[in-house]
């Protein structure tokens, strides 16, 4: 995952200084470079295009749930934004709505 992650540069709006996009599959095989790619990130606020994602699997949505609940325990923001709607189908089959992965805070302009 790591190589094929691409890093974006902040576009200065939504929630914060660092982005990424995700890859189009988020599968078993794409757990572990996730969660290496999210800790490398973490201390900041963070963005992430999902716009890609054609796929995702139980592995990576409990690597991004676990990401967003030490996001909030840092008081840092973490969004998730631009999931397409077969992707929501999915969450929402695994009980998990797109608003499960926004913990938005003040950031100073």
């Amino acid at each position: 995952m790591t190589r094929r992650t691409r890093i974006a540069k902040s576009n200065g709006k939504s929630i914060g200084k660092m982005k990424i996009r995700l890859d189009p599959v988020l599968d078993i095989k794409a757990a572990a470079p996730l969660y290496a790619l999210l800790s490398s990130r973490r201390g900041g606020d963070l963005a992430i295009d999902a716009s890609a994602v054609e796929r995702i699997g139980g592995q990576c949505l409990q690597v991004l749930l676990a990401a967003r609940a030490r996001w909030e325990a840092d008081q840092r923001g973490f969004l998730i934004e631009g999931f397409s709607p077969g992707v929501i189908a999915t969450l929402r089959l695994m009980g998990i709505e797109p608003a499960a992965f926004d913990h938005r805070r003040e950031i100073d302009a």
